[in-house]
């Protein structure tokens, strides 16, 4: 698949400017430390992976939102259920259709019909819910089913394995264009996966 065109807006580009330009005053001190034998660095380390990972989300949270508005006018909806299924730690997948058709790409789950709210698809995502293990699938402005299975990537994204949801989430966007964000019930943390890559975000700057 192609991949995605978006160009940045005058406020993000400020926005990540500045925190590039802090990186490199940060890249800039450890280079100054490593020539003192007394410096230990190991923290300041720490600290420039901590600015460079924000940084990443930051631009994540701003290219989703890029991804999913022209699909979609529920994207509020699904933002703001995200925010709330993070808070509360509640594991989440849910696939957004884009161009690509998704008949053959997943086994169909429950058929739900109904129009796009924040509420529904959290009320879907609660722990013990008879749909909450599966993928719900949004179309346009409306959930169309929950409860759908998802091919699984047999890729392994950085150090650590990959949960289920991750791995269905990966695997999907392998094989098509659709945005698929995952909620961690571990730790409440958002990804999301496009083009066979998977990226972490700011589930409350997705307003901005």
């Amino acid at each position: 698949m192609a991949q995605e065109q978006v160009g940045l807006n005058s406020t993000m580009r400020h926005c990540l400017k500045e925190n590039i330009h802090r990186i490199m005053d940060d890249m800039q001190s450890v280079l100054e430390s490593v020539d003192c034998n007394e410096d230990c660095i190991l923290q300041q380390c720490e600290h420039i992976q901590e600015v460079i990972g924000d940084l990443q989300k930051k631009a994540a949270s701003y290219y989703l939102k890029s991804y999913l508005s022209p699909y979609t006018d529920g994207y509020p909806s699904i933002t703001t259920a995200v925010e709330h299924l993070s808070d509360r730690h509640h594991g989440a997948l849910i696939v957004i259709q884009r161009e690509d058709s998704l008949d053959g790409l997943i086994h169909p789950g429950i058929p739900v019909g109904a129009t796009l709210t924040y509420s529904l698809l959290e009320s879907i995502f609660y722990p013990g819910s008879p749909l909450h293990d599966g993928a719900v699938l949004i179309q346009e402005d409306s959930i169309i089913s929950a409860a759908n299975v998802l091919p699984l990537s047999r890729i392994q994204t950085g150090e650590r394995k990959l949960g289920t949801r991750h791995r269905a989430a990966v695997g999907l966007s392998e094989v098509c264009d659709a945005i698929i964000l995952v909620v961690s019930e571990e730790t409440g943390k958002a990804s999301f996966a496009v083009n066979g890559k998977l990226y972490a975000f700011h589930s409350k700057e997705l307003y901005h």
